[in-house]
């Protein structure tokens, strides 16, 4: 009984850990190709691949889970808003997929 405790917590840690690939993932696409105009024209990004120069530089801004939500959602400065262009789920996951990369808080 107890070894089979310790293999559905397994199985379970391992399922955490695809979700959470699978939501980087789809952030990374929301960010290179689903938002038009694409993230990476105006941000850097190294994971990306993005040497965008209008926007700030996203790898050492480090912006919160919160910032890139508002960011994404309302616009900043020139940055346009994309809340009625994206949806809540793809501005959740590009939250999330720029936290990640950058080391920015969740």
């Amino acid at each position: 009984m107890r070894k089979t405790a310790v293999l559905l917590a397994v199985s379970l840690a391992g399922l955490s850990s695809l979700a959470h690939a699978s939501d980087t993932e789809k952030g990374k696409l929301v960010f290179t190709q689903e938002a038009q105009p694409s993230c990476t024209l105006c941000h850097t990004l190294a994971d990306a691949g993005s040497a965008g120069e209008i926007g700030p530089d996203l790898d050492e801004l480090k912006p919160s889970r919160e910032q890139v939500i508002n960011a994404v959602t309302s616009g900043v400065g020139i940055m346009p808003p994309f809340g009625e262009l994206l949806s809540s789920d793809q501005i959740q996951a590009v939250a999330r997929y720029v936290t990640s990369v950058t080391g920015g808080e969740n």
